[in-house]
C-alpha cells in the first residue's frame, strides 16, 4: 500500500489530502492551505485521476470517504504527522508551540480540575488554541480531528485505530443513601437483590476476585449516564449506585450517603488517553505531559 501511493503522488498531494479530510470541507481545507477552493478541488481530482479511485463523495453540505479514501487517510497520516512533528520541533527552537489542540472529554469528568488545569495550560502556552469538547458514551467514536481522547474505562479497551495509554487509577465503592438499609447487603452478590442505579442498560458491575473478575447484575431502577446524576439519584434513595470516590470527594452531597463495605472491592476505574499516532505533534506532546505533571496535584 505503501509503495503504491508513494509512487504515484507527492507529498504536497498527500498533506493536501489529509488536511481537506481532516478540516471537513472544502472552505475550511482551503482556508488552512491558504489556497483558492477552486485550486483545492481541482488538486483533488487530479490526485483521483492518479489513482484511478475516488477518494470523497462531495456534497452541497458535507463530504465522506470512500473506502479508497479512509484507506490512503490511514496509510499516509502517520508520515504527515512525522513531517509536520519535525516541522514543528524545529519551529519550537525559536517559537512557542502554537496551533489548534483538540481534545475530547468524558462528560462530568473533574469538570472544575480540569478547568483549572486548562486555564494554567493556556496560559502556560497563549499561542495554543485549546478546543476540548465531551462525549457521554462508554467509548467515543473514532474521529481524526481530535488531537487526544480520554477515556474511562474499567475493562480494557477494545481493538480500534486509536493508541492508548493508561495514566491513572481511581477506586470505586458502592453507595446508598443514608436512609437505605443495607443490613444485610454484605457480599457482591447480594447486590442482586436491590434496585440499582446505572449508567448503561444491563451493565454488569465487576468485581476483584483473587486473579479473576466477577461480574454482578443488580435490578435495573434508572440509567442515567451522567455521574453527577447518578450521585443525586442515589442521595434520593432511588437505588444503589457505583461511583468513583472522587466523585464524592469533590460533592458537597457525601453526607447525605453510605459506603457499602462487602467482602470484595468493586474494580478500579482507569483513565486512559488515546491517540491517533505515535508521531504526536509537539503541542500534543506538550499538552500530555503537563497534564501528567499536574493532575496528581490537583486531586
Amino acid at each position: 500500500m505503501k509503495q503504491w501511493y508513494l509512487m504515484i503522488t507527492n507529498l504536497d498531494d498527500l498533506l493536501l489530502f489529509v488536511t481537506l479530510v481532516e478540516t471537513g470541507t472544502f472552505t475550511a481545507g482551503a482556508h488552512k492551505l491558504k489556497m483558492p477552493k477552486s485550486t483545492l478541488s481541482r488538486r483533488l481530482s487530479q490526485l483521483e485521476a492518479k489513482l484511478g479511485s475516488e477518494l470523497l463523495i462531495r456534497t452541497t453540505r458535507n463530504q465522506t470517504l470512500t473506502e479508497s479514501g479512509r484507506l490512503l487517510y490511514c496509510a499516509c497520516k502517520s508520515h504527515i504527522d512525522a513531517l509536520n512533528k519535525v516541522e514543528e520541533q524545529v519551529g519550537a527552537l525559536i517559537n512557542q508551540p502554537q496551533g489548534q489542540l483538540n481534545i475530547l472529554l468524558p462528560l462530568e469528568f473533574f469538570n472544575k480540575v480540569i478547568s483549572t488545569l486548562i486555564v494554567d495550560f493556556v496560559q502556560l502556552y497563549p499561542k495554543i488554541m485549546l478546543n476540548c469538547q465531551h462525549y457521554s458514551a462508554a467509548m467515543p467514536e473514532f474521529d481524526h480531528h481530535y488531537d487526544l481522547c480520554f477515556v474511562l474505562h474499567e475493562q480494557e479497551l477494545p481493538p480500534s485505530n486509536w493508541i492508548g495509554k493508561e495514566l491513572l487509577s481511581f477506586p470505586q465503592s458502592i453507595y446508598a443513601s443514608s436512609d437505605f438499609d443495607t443490613s444485610n447487603i454484605n457480599t457482591p452478590e447480594d447486590l442482586s437483590q436491590y434496585p440499582c442505579i446505572l449508567s448503561e442498560d444491563s451493565q454488569p458491575w465487576f468485581f476483584r476476585d483473587a486473579n479473576t473478575v466477577q461480574a454482578v447484575y443488580g435490578e435495573n431502577r434508572i440509567i442515567l449516564s451522567s455521574p453527577e446524576m447518578r450521585l443525586q439519584a442515589t442521595q434520593k434513595n432511588l437505588g444503589l449506585c457505583k461511583l468513583a470516590d472522587y466523585v464524592l470527594q469533590f460533592s458537597s452531597q457525601e453526607n447525605w450517603l453510605q459506603r457499602l463495605s462487602l467482602t470484595k472491592a468493586p474494580i478500579a476505574q482507569r483513565l486512559s488517553v488515546l491517540y491517533q499516532s505515535r508521531n504526536i505533534a509537539v503541542k500534543t506532546r506538550i499538552f500530555l505531559d503537563f497534564f501528567q505533571s499536574n493532575i496528581g496535584n490537583l486531586l
